[in-house]
């Protein structure tokens, strides 16, 4: 009975029609613009809605974990329920709920619990994930259970790395294939832990994870950042969002750490080159499809905002990634989210009736993002 009510306070307490988000004022004046629609866009309201939408919609309350969709299919999947406490945490951090606060809570026990009464994983990008989602819980909290699963989680994956390739950590427990996913959000947790606790330790390992990364799966001319590599060679073919971004949030918080201008540079080439056709269409996003592909653009967008709030850069690239992701947000909450369930879409410019967690998690980072822009002043 808690817990059924604990859902309805939060969804009671986020509930906004799509009328109260999005005013639509017509210019009716002389000139070019005469006659054209207008739109205003309460992004801390929209950002309720979608925070409203992913507990109603995906939140499995019996099992305290979030479900594969929202189209009846309840099985549990670590990694996106990992980004699904990030999210949490934008939206406590943004709202100051309690009953998010809670949220967070059963979570962190139901995850447990699915995973076979424990947090270590098959994969070390899924542990990675993990680790990201806590540290922030715990800062946002201040609650040792997360700092611990973090710490648990972060000893565990260290254990993924060795010479083979030069270095670098492995994908799997398999020991197969080294990428990507499993290398730079290693180097930003190393660094994130080295700014909790200040053991020299975890700085040499940021640094040593980033300078693999870097060395072998960064092209070094446009900063393209390739997927992984394993006794065939590199695989320079798979072009996803998501390995530009977590590349960049790990420069980011080397440059935080160090000042050394290699690291933001380093981002910044990475940041420009995902604006190009490569990664986007029309600078919308692209269509990386459902399952785990629908959680990809959100995780650059994560880190893409990372850059713009912490990583010390000038007004204009400020301006240019801020332009970026307000465009695609704007484009996701016109074209892209079905309502009034409000459910996103793999592609941002159509809608969708059913969707996957991953795909919904993405679209609700960028709204969160939004809002957080708004709070910033960096967008009307």
């Amino acid at each position: 009975m808690r817990r059924i009510f604990l859902l309805f306070a939060i969804t009671a307490a986020m509930a906004t029609t799509f009328t109260g988000c999005l005013k639509e004022p017509i210019d009716d004046g002389p000139g070019p613009g005469a006659g054209k629609t207008t739109y205003k866009y309460n992004w801390p309201a929209i950002a309720d809605s979608s925070a409203s939408s992913l507990i109603s919609n995906f939140y499995n309350q019996s099992g305290k974990y979030f479900n594969k969709n929202n189209a009846g299919d309840n099985t549990f999947h670590y990694w996106p329920n990992a980004h699904a406490l990030d999210v949490l945490v934008d939206i406590y951090l943004r709202t100051g709920n309690p009953a998010i606060k809670t949220r967070m809570e059963e979570l962190l026990d139901g995850m447990k619990t699915k995973n076979g009464n424990t947090y270590l994983n098959h994969f070390y990008d899924d542990m990675e994930w993990m680790v990201l989602a806590c540290l922030r819980a715990y800062e946002a909290t201040s609650d040792n259970r997360y700092k611990t699963t973090a710490e648990l989680l972060w000893n565990d994956i260290k254990g993924g790395w060795d010479e083979t390739w030069g270095g670098g950590i492995y994908w799997t427990k398999d020991r197969q294939n080294k990428n990507t996913p499993a290398n730079a959000p290693a180097s930003i947790i190393a660094s994130r832990m080295y700014q909790l606790n200040r053991n020299g330790e975890d700085l040499a390992w940021a640094k040593k994870i980033y300078d693999w990364q870097k060395a072998n799966l960064v092209d070094p001319v446009s900063g393209l950042v390739w997927d992984g590599l394993d006794a065939s060679g590199t695989n320079k073919a798979w072009r996803f969002t998501y390995n530009q971004g977590v590349y960049i949030g790990a420069a980011v918080e080397l440059y935080k750490i160090t000042g050394d201008a290699v690291y933001i540079n380093d981002a910044l080439r990475t940041a420009n080159n995902s604006l190009t056709g490569d990664l986007t269409t029309g600078n919308i996003m692209k269509d990386e499809g459902g399952g785990d592909g629908g959680l990809f653009k959100g995780i650059l967008v994560r880190y893409m905002m990372l850059l713009i709030t912490d990583g010390s850069i000038n007004s204009s690239d400020v301006t240019k990634y801020v332009n970026f992701l307000q465009l695609n947000a704007q484009t996701m909450w016109l074209q892209g989210t079905s309502r009034p369930q409000i459910l996103y879409n793999t592609s941002w410019t159509k809608t969708a009736t059913t969707t996957d967690l991953t795909t919904q998690l993405s679209g609700a980072m960028l709204i969160e993002a939004a809002a957080r822009l708004k709070e910033l002043e960096l967008i009307d």
